[in-house]
């Protein structure tokens, strides 16, 4: 199971475990709400999994804009 972290806003790739067996309880997905769950983890055919993050650059525009938080994406 190769797990893929993914910027929501920017696609950039953060990091990627390949071929590890985790569980969801050692990765923390457990600590995610369902509702957050189901809009951060996603799981592909494939057996990949893909979770949705925040990379340092979209974190620090944020940060410089807090009026950013108010939009699902803020790249254009």
């Amino acid at each position: 199971m190769d797990i893929h972290y993914v910027c929501r806003h920017c696609r950039a790739e953060i990091g990627r475990l390949s071929q590890i067996n985790h569980t969801a309880d050692e990765l923390g997905f457990q600590q995610l709400t369902e509702e957050e769950r189901q809009a951060m983890v996603h799981y592909h055919h494939d057996g990949t999994i893909e979770v949705k993050a925040i990379c340092e650059d979209c974190h620090e525009a944020m940060e410089r804009t807090p009026s950013f938080h108010e939009l699902d994406t803020f790249i254009q």
